[in-house]
């Protein structure tokens, strides 16, 4: 069994629970703008992670990825959306897809351009001064969000891609693509295990870290 370091463990699933709360608030606030205030009304535009968190998804899941030395993704209960109430509803629901991915994005470079003000040393990080502390916690941030970012963004349904590639294609099209959704997370472990979702999502994620570090 690897050696398990409790201090980062602990550091990345509070950025992971953040980020996660930022994501499906995102969710809801632009539903909400755009005219469905159903989430809101579940309470769901909220910075508290207590009305965000699924027990498997945000809290066992990470732990065992931080375990097993997996990428550490998880997920959050899902933002509830009635498309009927939106303004545009295709268009619209594209936009709160896309909402959860962007905020991630939002604030990994909130944390590269904080990361980038701090005046880092080899001792800086491994003393603990202010910048070494800050410097893991905006580092943790920038690499958990782009990777929640990009995964989601994989166009497979239930993800946020697959729902932002469902309201891009025409018609029929769009309903056939549609029938994926309940095999969504089967595709997506089959991935997994083959190696292909890393291939898939490493290039990207790669990129917009080597950018923001």
């Amino acid at each position: 069994m690897p050696d398990i370091d409790i201090a980062q463990l602990f550091i990345a699933f509070l950025v992971l629970l953040f980020s996660l709360t930022v994501h499906e608030s995102a969710h809801a606030w632009t539903a909400y703008r755009l005219g469905d205030p159903t989430a809101k009304l579940l309470g769901r535009v909220s910075l508290n992670p207590l009305v965000h968190i699924d027990p498997v998804g945000t809290i066992l899941f990470p732990i065992i990825a931080f375990v097993t030395r997996l990428p550490l993704i998880g997920w959050a209960k899902p933002v509830p959306v009635n498309q009927r109430q939106l303004r545009h509803p295709k268009r619209d629901y594209m936009l709160v897809a896309a909402a959860g991915p962007a905020s991630n994005l939002v604030l990994a470079i909130i944390a590269a351009v904080v990361l980038r003000q701090l005046p880092l040393t080899t001792d800086n990080i491994a003393n603990l001064d202010v910048s070494g502390p800050l410097a893991i916690i905006t580092s943790q941030t920038i690499g958990i969000n782009v990777l929640l970012a990009v995964f989601n963004m994989i166009p497979i349904p239930p993800l946020d891609g697959g729902n932002v590639l469902a309201g891009l294609l025409p018609g029929r099209l769009g309903d056939v693509f549609d029938y994926l959704r309940p095999y969504g997370f089967l595709i997506i472990y089959i991935m997994m295990l083959t190696g292909a979702l890393g291939s898939l999502i490493g290039p990207t994620y790669y990129f917009l870290l080597s950018w923001l570090r």
